[in-house]
């Protein structure tokens, strides 16, 4: 005699037991054998490597038959001896090394406060920039005026107005510090920049994102800081590390307020010997910085370009 629990439980095992065995034969069942490919899909592959190999070629002849020709132009010229002499004198560049290294510091902090006071007032004037609130039309247009400003007059001028044209004032309680004066000028000229780079992000952002944040329940803070900030940064990304690369090399300008930086130290020891190697030596530094962010960027722009193409993006 079989009660209903045991005949369920002969029922169910037995369930298992030939679903347990089809699965195995299913996965025994190797479809023909291993995949191979094919006479055509291996000529395609022999005609794509002798391409690439052709191409590899092309390039690496072509890469010695020009520089090869401009260094032949260089050696030979008459006065590559001279020009060896003035700005290739690497023992005196390695002597006044430490001076140049020394007032790179100066640039590596004018850098980090610049960067950090930019992406704060970059950032407030894109979001004021794209606000729809009617309360902040006098803002909007101040902030856009102030963009069209200063992303059109060079900056050398601007720290030229600023170093020279504030201390003229003669107000009281403003400093006279050369060193805040060409920060606040180079805070004031990239704010511009990065205010647009943002804004554009944001823009670029479907107005679809933001209809379904505020369809959840979200506030309007609320969208901004967790559905469309986080697309337009990861969007614009790459062209803010251009603009960092550049804030780099552009912190040397301040030298022409007699800020010792990295610039002016060179220019103090090229003075005394009349000799240039010190300004090639402060290049290789800035170099060595700026080359190595260069390709971060190049990668970051690869990825992104990567990640939106296989999201289906255009």
């Amino acid at each position: 005699e079989i009660t209903y629990g045991d005949w369920s439980s002969d029922v169910c095992s037995s369930d298992l037991g030939d679903s347990a065995s089809s699965f195995d034969s299913i996965n025994k069942y190797d479809f023909g054998g291993k995949w191979q490919p094919s006479e055509l899909e291996l000529s395609r592959r022999l005609a794509r490597q002798k391409k690439n190999r052709k191409n590899i070629a092309v390039a690496i002849v072509s890469s010695l038959i020009v520089l090869g020709t401009l260094a032949v132009i260089a050696i030979t010229s008459p006065g590559w001896k001279s020009l060896t002499d003035t700005f290739f004198n690497w023992a005196y560049g390695f002597e006044v090394l430490p001076k140049i290294l020394l007032g790179f510091s100066t640039n590596v902090l004018l850098t980090i406060i610049a960067a950090t006071s930019v992406a704060i007032l970059g950032l407030s004037i894109a979001l004021i920039r794209t606000s729809r609130a009617a309360a902040l039309t006098p803002f909007r247009l101040m902030a856009t005026a102030y963009v069209d400003i200063f992303r059109g007059v060079p900056m050398l001028l601007v720290i030229l107005l600023i170093g020279f044209g504030v201390p003229a004032l003669q107000l009281k309680g403003v400093t006279n510090n050369v060193l805040i004066l060409g920060t606040l000028a180079v805070i004031i000229t990239y704010t511009a920049y990065v205010a647009e780079v943002i804004r554009s992000g944001i823009l670029s952002i479907h107005p679809s994102q933001r209809s379904a944040a505020r369809s959840l329940g979200l506030t309007y803070f609320q969208t901004l800081r967790f559905v469309i900030l986080p697309q337009a940064f990861r969007r614009v990304t790459p062209p803010l590390l251009n603009d960092l690369v550049a804030l780099i090399k552009d912190t040397g300008l301040v030298s022409i307020l007699g800020v010792t930086d990295a610039i002016r130290a060179a220019q103090i020891n090229t003075s005394r010997s009349f000799n240039y190697t010190p300004y090639v030596m402060a290049a290789l530094v800035f170099l060595l910085v700026t080359i190595p962010l260069t390709r971060y960027t190049d990668r970051s722009l690869r990825r992104s370009i990567e990640r939106q193409n296989s999201q289906g993006q255009i």
